[in-house]
């Protein structure tokens, strides 16, 4: 049974294929049950120790997590799955951006780069207008 969390057997047959080779040791644990643990974990934003049991104990969860991140397991899939959906004419590889969504800090508004500090203002009274001269 597929949950609503969990990996389709198409999309475990594109990815089973870039998991890196088990280590040496205890018997590993079953990749596709801890991915679908980690794309539970990530879909639903929950923590770690909140991932349900059925996906194995959080920390194998975790661990596997963390080395995949650190190798480049994660980039590799998404490399993969990127390049195969472009074959198949599946993406579109045109950008927008608008400044609705993109912001400025609030530090970049207008300050002057390499300045000795404040610009004197020139204040322009009524009687010291150069016009009413």
């Amino acid at each position: 049974m597929i949950r609503r969390h969990e990996l389709t057997d198409q999309e475990w047959d594109a990815l089973k294929e870039l998991l890196p080779p088990g280590r040496m040791g205890r018997p590993r644990e079953d990749d596709r049950r801890v991915l679908n643990g980690i794309v539970w974990k990530i879909r639903t934003g929950s923590a770690w120790r909140d991932v349900p049991e059925r996906y194995g104990s959080w920390r194998t969860l975790y661990t596997r997590f963390r080395r995949w991140a650190l190798d480049g397991t994660f980039t590799a899939m998404l490399s993969a799955a990127q390049a195969r959906a472009d074959a198949a004419g599946d993406i579109d590889w045109l950008v927008a951006v608008d400044s609705t969504i993109v912001r400025a800090h609030q530090h970049a508004a207008g300050a002057r780069k390499g300045g000795t500090g404040r610009v004197p203002v020139q204040r322009i009274t009524p009687w010291d207008d150069p016009v009413a001269d």
